[in-house]
């Protein structure tokens, strides 16, 4: 790829700059496909007649922007393009189906426990006994794209792990009778801790997104209450906004 990029040295355009928008232009008419490596800054460096800073800047820019991620032990590779999820009372699952995508999801925890005065603080129930908590790894392409916990007051679902891998939670809460009705959304971000990397196959200190969500049903009763972190490199939210009254 390095031997199609065109450098001017006398354009108005910074030289990393140059080279970064010739790099996205190959991503998106798939010139560099998904899972294409980079050639190394070294050798990258050496075909443009750049310096290393140079390319690793222009680099650096698109791994902001989510195009490119490094990974030790393999170098820089093409990323799929982000799923954008739009802001709605459905569930993560239901969103990629629609999408066209096929979810994945790995069940790293679905059990009853005994719940909390914080667990219960949260799921606004006081005095709650015990707590149904399940954690699961969100998949698509083969690629983790989501680490997502949750807690639901113990008996309104009761799912296998069959079938939290082949459907989505609001699927089960709606085949259980559960009537969903509004939600309350927090959205943030936060850096990879250790933990987040190893299961996100992200490096540590990556941009994730946050999301805290309180779940009720027709009843205003909350039915669940999650926190999940999403890859920034592949996922983001899209908010329509519209003008209220003047």
């Amino acid at each position: 790829m390095a031997s199609e990029i065109v450098v001017d040295p006398a354009s108005p355009e910074p030289l990393y700059f140059q080279v970064a928008r010739q790099l996205r232009a190959a991503i998106e008419d798939g010139r560099l496909p998904a899972g294409a490596r980079l050639d190394n800054e070294v050798d990258m460096a050496a075909r443009l007649r750049l310096s290393r800073p140079t390319i690793r800047q222009a680099i650096q820019s698109l791994v902001n922007q989510g195009l490119l991620v490094r990974k030790r032990g393999v170098g820089t590779q093409v990323v799929r393009t982000k799923v954008t999820r739009p802001l709605r009372l459905s569930s993560l699952f239901d969103d990629l189906v629609g999408l066209g995508k096929q979810p994945e999801s790995v069940v790293l925890r679905n059990r009853v426990e005994p719940a909390t005065t914080e667990v219960g603080e949260l799921l606004e129930a006081p005095g709650l006994a015990r707590v149904r908590r399940i954690t699961r790894v969100r998949l698509v392409d083969g690629e983790p794209l989501a680490l997502m916990n949750n807690y639901l007051p113990d008996g309104i679902v009761d799912p296998a792990d069959d079938e939290l891998r082949d459907r989505g939670l609001y699927q089960l809460l709606r085949s259980a009778g559960v009537r969903l009705h509004a939600c309350q959304q927090h959205i943030g971000a936060r850096l990879a801790t250790e933990e987040d990397a190893d299961v996100l196959r992200e490096e540590p200190g990556a941009a994730l997104l946050t999301m805290q969500r309180t779940t009720y049903d027709d009843t205003g009763r909350v039915v669940e209450y999650g926190w999940h972190v999403y890859r920034a490199s592949r996922y983001s939210f899209n908010l329509s906004l519209t003008n209220g009254p003047q």
